[in-house]
């Protein structure tokens, strides 16, 4: 009897574990499924120049207006499709511009934010923190090393110590 309950025990934790990979594996997909694509057809070959990211929020602000966007938008990636450049006359390739915005579910928006009072406390100790998707905190200390944490007890325990430390040499 007892062994059955162990190794229904022992189940039960296995069940845990992979239901806590799946919700976060369903977690990411469903934050990448939020990236937002723009696909240009007809527009004249090589109008965008060299720097295609430079370009083409100036260009989306002239088109749509001021009053539609009052600023350009942010664009990481602007490239044309990778079929072969077109000869003269022919249809230019449509060209695709990707723009990735922080638009996260609500759990990872929740998880996010417990981290607002802790990073304030850190930029004004003179550190560089920096949040990573989902809701891990990156510090660059002033030496340039990295620190990772994964919890808000963690970076405020980190917080303490440095407050302590600094405390004691004065």
């Amino acid at each position: 009897m007892s062994q059955r309950v162990s190794d229904l025990e022992n189940a039960c934790c296995a069940l845990r574990e992979d239901n806590s990979k799946l919700k976060a594996k369903v977690l990411d997909l469903e934050n990448r499924s939020r990236r937002q694509n723009i696909r240009i057809l007809g527009l004249t070959e090589s109008t965008e120049g060299a720097r295609p990211t430079n370009f083409f929020p100036l260009w989306l602000q002239e088109v749509f207006g001021k009053d539609i966007l009052p600023s350009p938008p942010e664009i990481d990636r602007a490239h044309r499709t990778l079929n072969a450049k077109p000869g003269p006359g022919e249809r230019p390739r449509p060209l695709i511009m990707i723009r990735i915005v922080e638009d996260y579910s609500a759990e990872v928006v929740s998880q996010r934010a417990q981290y607002r009072d802790v990073m304030a406390e850190l930029y004004k100790q003179g550190m560089k923190p920096a949040l990573l998707f989902p809701a891990q905190l990156r510090i660059t200390l002033p030496s340039g090393n990295k620190k990772w944490m994964s919890s808000v007890e963690e970076a405020q325990q980190y917080i303490d110590d440095q407050t302590h430390r600094r405390m004691r040499q004065t």
